[in-house]
């Protein structure tokens, strides 16, 4: 029969690696936790990624705790993928700039599709808002591509009536939200918002995409005054973010 102390003796060279992925995993969801509760008056989409990030910078420390203790010099593996970070990021400067002014604007910039803009000079109808470019209909028809990071770098009118009475929410659900019940909790947690909201103008909560993933929705408000825009936008992220705390909290 095999003693423990031969079984401890294989097991042993690998213990200090256990701890670190299990202490590793534990300092990551709690990581995750308390950015999430940080950021509770941030849209979702801004917390979720920056729940993500934590995860990941406590990811890479534990790993390269992981290497160290398995006896490899985490020093050259780390230069090489910071090379090659490098590499990729000059390579690719251009999209990847489209690609995250289109993640700012879909949160900060006060256009949608249908609003007429004028950026850049130039003044045309939002027909298409894609992860490189937001595509104008012109007065006389012809179709202007203006790239994203324009949007957030230059001055964006919105020429559209009234525009300053609309907030669009960006909001984003997992596969376990049941969507009925979010849309029904949501609708009925803003009625006491009512008095800063224009009566005549429910809000809605439309499907901008979805996948087997994730669901990705729009809430649209029309507010009252425009001096309320700001406090509104807050007061309603930090009612998305305590409704889905309770939503995950009740599947677990």
């Amino acid at each position: 029969m095999v003693g423990l102390a031969t079984i401890w003796g294989w097991f042993a060279p690998y213990f200090p690696v256990v701890v670190i992925v299990v202490v590793t995993t534990v300092v990551a969801w709690v990581a995750d936790l308390i950015i999430g509760r940080l950021m509770r008056q941030s849209t979702p989409q801004m917390a979720r990624t920056a729940r993500r990030l934590g995860v990941v910078v406590v990811a890479v420390i534990g790993g390269t705790l992981v290497l160290q203790a398995v006896g490899l010099n985490p020093t050259v593996i780390l230069l090489v993928i910071g090379l090659l970070g490098v590499t990729v990021l000059v390579a690719l400067r251009e999209p990847l700039g489209n690609y995250g002014a289109k993640y700012f604007s879909d949160i900060y910039t006060p256009f949608k599709i249908g609003d007429t803009i004028l950026v850049q000079g130039v003044s045309g109808k939002v027909i298409e808002i894609n992860p490189m470019t937001t595509v104008l209909l012109s007065e006389n028809d012809q179709l202007i591509s203006v790239p994203n990071v324009a949007l957030i770098r230059d001055v964006v009118i919105n020429t559209s009536p009234q525009a300053w009475k609309e907030v669009a929410i960006p909001v984003s659900l997992g596969a376990t939200v049941d969507l009925p019940t979010f849309e029904s909790d949501l609708l009925k947690s803003l009625t006491k918002l009512r008095l800063r909201l224009d009566p005549r103008f429910p809000p809605v909560l439309t499907t901008k995409s979805r996948t087997a993933q994730s669901t990705d929705l729009v809430l649209t408000l029309m507010i009252r005054r425009p001096e309320d825009r700001d406090a509104i936008t807050l007061e309603v992220n930090k009612r998305l973010a305590e409704l889905l705390d309770r939503m995950r909290g009740g599947l677990r």
